[in-house]
C-alpha cells in the first residue's frame, strides 16, 4: 500500500499506526517524525513563512479574500508517487491544499486512489479521525489501541483536574497568534478546560478569530498561554519580544504576575494528531504545576514578569 499524506497531523497518525514505511509522499510542512523529512513533497506554499508575523497575516488575508490558493498540489509528483490512499483535510484553507483541488487531481489519476478526508473540530473528532485513517489503511486494531492509549492519558489529566475547585481554575487567554492576536480555536478551548482552566476568549469546536488587544486586556486573564500556529517556541518568542513593548500587553494581570507561557504551537496544539495529548499535558502542568506532574516532553518558556 502506497500512502500520501497532505497534512502534518495525518502523517503523524500514519506513523503512530506503525505504517510510516508505507508513506511515499507528504506535504511541504510535514516534519514529524523526523523520518518523513526526506520523503517527496507533494505540495508547495505561497505563504512567506520566513517573513514577520504581520506580513504573513496580511498575505493570508489577501489570498483568502481574493479566493486565491495558499498552497499548490504538485500533480506530477502525486502521479509519480502512485498512491493507493491519499489523506487530506477539509477543515482549514490556511492549513493545507483545498479539498476541491485534491479531488480533481485524484480523479485524473489511474486507479483512482482512495481519498480519506479529515475534518476534526474537537478532541473526540481527532480520535474518530485516527480510527478512520486506521480503518482505511486496514489497521483497525492498531487504531483502536492508539486511541485507547490517548484516551487513557486524557482521562488521567481529567481525573487530576477534577480535584481542583472551580475558584482555583485560572482565567486563561489562549493565543494562537500574536500579531495580531487570535484566540485558540477548535480543540484548544477544550484542552484548556480539561487542563483545569477557564478559556476567556475561545469556544469549543469553533475556529479561531482575530481579536484586538483591548479585548484581551478587558478579559483580565490570570494566565496567558501562547501557542502560535506553525511556530516553535523560539519563533513565537520573537513575537513575544515585540508585543511586550506595548502598554496593552504589560497591563495584563498574567504578565504582571509572570504567568505567561510560550509553547510549541506547531508541535503540540495546531495539528490535530496524537501529539495534542502531549499539548494537553504541557498545558495542564503550566496551569497547575502542583497538581499535574511535569511531562517528559514539556517544552514551554515562561516569560518573566514586568518590572
Amino acid at each position: 500500500m502506497n500512502i500520501v499524506s497532505l497534512l502534518p497531523s495525518a502523517t503523524e497518525i500514519v506513523c503512530a499506526l506503525g505504517m510510516g514505511d508505507k508513506l511515499v509522499g507528504v506535504s511541504h510542512c510535514c516534519d514529524y517524525p523526523p523520518s518523513v523529512r526526506h520523503l517527496p513533497k507533494m505540495t508547495r506554499t505561497h505563504v512567506p513563512y520566513r517573513a514577520d508575523s504581520r506580513t504573513i497575516d496580511d498575505h493570508v488575508r489577501r489570498h483568502l479574500a481574493g479566493h486565491q490558493a495558499l498552497y499548490d498540489l504538485d500533480v506530477e509528483a502525486l502521479a509519480a508517487a502512485k498512491p493507493d490512499v491519499v489523506v487530506s483535510q477539509a477543515l482549514c484553507d490556511v492549513c493545507a491544499v483545498a479539498t476541491g483541488e485534491v479531488d480533481d487531481a485524484i480523479r485524473a489519476l489511474p486507479g483512482r486512489p482512495t481519498l480519506i478526508d479529515l475534518t476534526p473540530n474537537t478532541l473526540d473528532d481527532v480520535f474518530a479521525d485516527i480510527e478512520t485513517v486506521a480503518n482505511g489503511l486496514n489497521a483497525g486494531g492498531a487504531g483502536a489501541a492508539l486511541v485507547r492509549s490517548l484516551r487513557e492519558r486524557r482521562d488521567r489529566v481529567v481525573s487530576r483536574t477534577n480535584t481542583i475547585a472551580e475558584d482555583e481554575r485560572p482565567k486563561v487567554a489562549f493565543l494562537e497568534w500574536l500579531i495580531p492576536p487570535f484566540n485558540g480555536g477548535h480543540w484548544n478551548p477544550e484542552l484548556v478546560a480539561l487542563a483545569g482552566g477557564r478559556d476567556l476568549l475561545g469556544s469549543r469546536a469553533n475556529p479561531s478569530s482575530t481579536l484586538n488587544w483591548k479585548t484581551v486586556v478587558e478579559a483580565r486573564p490570570d494566565v496567558v498561554f501562547v501557542a502560535c500556529c506553525g511556530f516553535t517556541v523560539e519563533r513565537a518568542m520573537q513575537d513575544v519580544d515585540i508585543v511586550r513593548t506595548e502598554a496593552s500587553w504589560n497591563a495584563l494581570p498574567a504578565v504582571k504576575q509572570g504567568r505567561v507561557y510560550v509553547a510549541d504551537g506547531n508541535a503540540y496544539f495546531a495539528s490535530p494528531g496524537p501529539r495534542l495529548i502531549d499539548g494537553l499535558e504541557i498545558l495542564a502542568h503550566s496551569l497547575h504545576p502542583g497538581v499535574h506532574e511535569r511531562p517528559p516532553h514539556y517544552d514551554c518558556r515562561v516569560v518573566s514578569a514586568t518590572q
